[in-house]
């Protein structure tokens, strides 16, 4: 019975989502663009955004590409680069094997059966920080990594949007090997099996797929980059950017620390309650291929750091009330966040809890509850909310963003900012236009979780039917209460 169930779960048509193949070829080869435009135009040569794009009616692109150190297409990748890339995948490989580690049970699979994880990302992140807080001791701001990441950012991106090509292709390619008989609990994802190719390629056609490495052993390729390399690549770039205001102004800013802290503390926090992962969308719905993949090593830790790389070249002061404002958002934001998603998941695991006992639920004829109590009695998505409210703490920091890089031989203006090396670093009229690089993230993760609140609506809507419909007129909001 267990394979006829799964291949009837699969063959369910799901629609496209993300616009279909014209949106899959979009995010996979646009987003990466995006990335590198960035990286450019937001620069330690000649001010974020360059000069020249403030002008685009006279736009030279010859000047154009001296202001954003345009290295040529040749200049974009470097096997050194890509060499110590590869090398810090693979001792994230072995950190998985080596260190001490949880055993646990993902959720029930369509048509049977459960998959075991092995969890310790958060000893092996402290492994890797460790490591790097001891050279940083011993060498300060001139610690190799620090300075190498700096200065190979570009072609560090490139690495990293390569090897999520590569992995994408390569688990699509492998998903083909599934079967309905398999005892080995292989699943295609329900909404990866469209027939499309790109589409497929994109929204991954295996729900789970899983690798088995020499000396390594079996490793979970989409929860293991959900967690590890890209989050802890994230506290990696941001600490580089703090070690190069260091070295660029020989002080750090109170911004560029709180934000290096409190990002590192989000991190830290999700892989510490690692386990809480095997119940999201992202384990149990969807496929992995290149969204998952590109997302997880190259959108997030390189999109998410934009914050402390412009403060790394504009150094700017909060002072003790400006710390105070943020750091009471945060916590605020973080209690939302980790209190929500911590009654969901004790009411899955252990509904008869003391915590969560008391709440009140809508029984579905699915066989699932419904939470219309608590946290999850005010929105459907409470926990989306504590998610984006913490990214203003991220952005904010950066103030009315923008800036202009003087030569060492011009003159001074006010409000200027001295470089070791002579440079100056002044808002002038760029002023306002650099908010386009630092606070995009807050505007990307708010789109991103109506997505993600509209994507979960119709699953459940196809899942539970009626009743899903009976608990949206009980939990009426979807995100912010009286609002959305």
């Amino acid at each position: 019975m267990a394979p006829k169930a799964q291949q009837q779960t699969v063959t369910k048509t799901h629609g496209y989502e993300f616009f279909g193949p014209p949106g899959a070829f979009g995010i996979s080869f646009g987003l990466p663009v995006l990335l590198y435009a960035f990286a450019f135009a937001c620069n330690d040569i000649s001010g974020c955004p360059a000069p020249s794009l403030l002008h685009p009616k006279s736009l030279d692109w010859e000047v154009l590409k001296k202001e954003v150190g345009w290295p040529g297409i040749r200049g974009l990748a470097s096997w050194e680069a890509t060499g110590w890339t590869v090398a810090y995948y693979l001792l994230s490989a072995l950190l998985y094997r080596l260190l001490p580690a949880t055993e646990m049970e993902g959720t029930e699979l369509a048509g049977g059966g459960r998959l075991k994880y092995r969890l310790n990302a958060f000893p092996s992140t402290m492994f890797i920080l460790a490591i790097c807080a001891a050279g940083t001791f011993q060498q300060g701001a001139e610690f190799p990594l620090w300075t190498f990441i700096a200065d190979n950012y570009v072609q560090i991106l490139t690495a990293n949007i390569l090897f999520a090509l590569f992995q994408a292709t390569f688990v699509y390619v492998r998903s083909f090997g599934v079967r309905p008989e398999n005892k080995d609990l292989r699943r295609l994802a329900a909404g990866g099996v469209t027939g499309n190719m790109l589409y497929d390629w994109f929204i991954g056609r295996e729900l789970n797929p899983r690798v088995t490495l020499p000396l390594i052993g079996e490793i979970d390729i989409k929860e293991f980059m959900e967690i590890r390399p890209g989050l802890t690549g994230w506290i990696l770039l941001n600490c580089a950017f703090v070690a190069k205001q260091y070295r660029s102004y020989g002080y750090v800013t109170d911004s560029i620390i709180f934000i290096t802290l409190v990002q590192g503390f989000y991190v830290l926090d999700a892989q510490f309650m690692e386990p809480n992962v095997l119940t999201t969308m992202d384990i149990t719905t969807d496929g992995f291929g290149m969204m998952l993949s590109f997302g997880d090593i190259v959108w997030v830790p390189f999109l998410y750091s934009q914050q402390t790389r412009y403060l790394a070249v504009h150094p700017q002061q909060l002072g003790p009330a400006g710390l105070a404002v943020v750091g009471a958002l945060l916590v605020g934001a973080f209690a939302i966040f980790r209190l929500s998603n911590n009654q969901k998941n004790m009411f899955r695991t252990d509904p008869n809890h003391p915590s969560v006992a008391h709440l009140k639920y809508l029984e579905t004829k699915a066989g699932t509850r419904l939470l219309i109590s608590g946290w999850w009695g005010i929105a459907r998505h409470i926990n989306y909310l504590g998610d984006w409210l913490q990214a203003w703490p991220y952005s904010l920091p950066t103030g009315l963003a923008g800036y202009t890089i003087l030569s060492a031989g011009e003159q001074a203006v006010e409000g200027a900012v001295k470089m070791l090396d002579g440079r100056f670093v002044v808002p002038g009229e760029a002023r306002g236009w650099g908010a386009i690089f630092t606070y995009f993230y807050v505007a990307y993760f708010a789109s991103l979780l109506i997505h993600r609140d509209l994507r979960d609506d119709e699953k459940c809507s196809r899942k539970y039917g009626e009743d899903w419909e009976k608990y949206k007129k009980i939990v009426r909001w979807r995100i912010i209460p009286y609002v959305y």
